[in-house]
């Protein structure tokens, strides 16, 4: 059966948040972002005309648009309202994957014999804006990636993109628009002269294997217009989790807290590496006597492990209430959608995003305990 997947994305979702609170925001440059030396989490497309992008430096950013006005981000709001468009849509699809806190994957196969499947997820965009106030754009085809680059290119808007179209629609794109193009082997495809997608398809698979390693097959069915990968039903009951148990029950507070420090290095670690974000987190407690005490709060969408190791440590002070020994100690995180980096944009200097990602690097290539914080490490097992 021939498949029909939607991808949805949310218009310039952060600042479209801040519209419907701030009217005078309509139809002027807007960033969205930390401090003076953080990073801009989201632009509007007055801004965008300047040159503005996601993840640049503000203070860069203000020299190419010095008229935008810089607001700092609002998790708990774009939080709701991502629930609230994840509900709408949840509840109308088939089946449905949260790629990240704005982005959804449809998988309406099948339902040609009883609806226009293009009419039918305009209706959903229609029920989306009319319910929420945030417009949603959407691009429909044969499977994930090729719907993906289509709402890249649709936005703001839609398109379908039948299967006789997908190869002319691919082939004068750059190919950074293949979402696993990043930027180490855009400037490699670059010398050898692949710049289009049309001129990465026609190259030999093995040479690209050759050239990239194994990534170099799934590229090149990228480029082809191929994409097998199923929509994953979206559950937001997942979750991760660590704990230990001493060997000899300890009431040593500044050691409990460091090792704390350290189990919420290692899951956001693992968040990140597997592009997850969370939305609970639990500290528990078990007493000398096994009394156990669980905390746990509702925080912004996150991977950021200075956000989360505060959360946990403030968690575990509201936990540990009783002077006795404990035998256990355990960190949760809960409410996992999948996503990026994005959210934590908000409040990351440049130099934060650059320690994570040289961390995360070392950690990939050497393993997860390569390299930590000094305020993770682990004191005694």
């Amino acid at each position: 059966m021939e498949r029909t997947i939607v991808h949805m994305d949310l218009d310039t979702f952060f600042v479209s948040c801040e519209r419907l609170n701030h009217s005078e925001f309509n139809g002027i440059p807007l960033i969205i972002g930390g401090g003076d030396r953080g990073v801009v989490a989201s632009c509007s497309y007055e801004a965008r005309r300047f040159g503005v992008r996601s993840a640049m430096p503000i203070r860069m950013a203000l020299k190419l648009c010095p008229d935008a006005r810089v607001v700092r981000g609002d998790h708990d709001m774009y939080s709701q309202m991502s629930h609230m468009v994840t509900e709408i849509i949840q509840e109308k699809a088939p089946l449905m994957e949260k790629a990240s806190i704005d982005e959804f994957y449809l998988d309406l196969s099948g339902m040609d014999k009883f609806f226009g499947c293009y009419k039918w997820t305009e209706e959903i965009a229609a029920s989306v804006l009319k319910e929420t106030g945030l417009p949603i754009s959407f691009a429909l085809s044969a499977n994930k990636t090729v719907s993906k680059i289509g709402t890249g290119e649709a936005k703001p808007g839609k398109i379908e993109i039948k299967p006789q179209e997908i190869k002319p629609f691919l082939a004068p794109l750059s190919i950074k628009k293949i979402p696993m193009v990043g930027d180490k082997t855009f400037q490699l495809l670059s010398r050898m002269g692949i710049r289009t997608i049309h001129t990465l398809s026609e190259m030999p698979v093995l040479i690209l294997q050759q050239m990239i390693g194994e990534n170099g097959r799934e590229l090149w069915k990228k480029a082809n217009g191929i994409d097998e990968n199923p929509v994953i039903a979206y559950s937001e009951r997942k979750s991760i989790s660590t704990e230990r148990t001493f060997s000899s029950d300890t009431m040593d507070i500044p050691e409990l807290k460091r090792l704390l420090s350290g189990m919420s290095e290692q899951l956001t670690y693992q968040l990140r590496k597997e592009k997850w974000l969370t939305s609970t987190v639990a500290v528990k407690i078990r007493y000398a006597n096994f009394d156990t005490e669980t905390k746990q709060c509702r925080v912004a969408y996150t991977s950021a492990d200075h956000t989360l190791s505060r959360v946990a440590l403030d968690l575990f002070s509201k936990a540990y209430t009783r002077r006795m020994r404990l035998r256990l100690i355990g960190l949760r995180f809960t409410g996992l959608v999948h996503g990026n980096h994005q959210m934590n944009l908000f409040e990351d200097t440049e130099e934060q995003m650059s320690l994570y990602q040289t961390m995360d690097n070392i950690k990939n290539r050497f393993g997860a305990d390569a390299v930590g914080r000094a305020s993770g490490f682990d004191l005694g097992k």
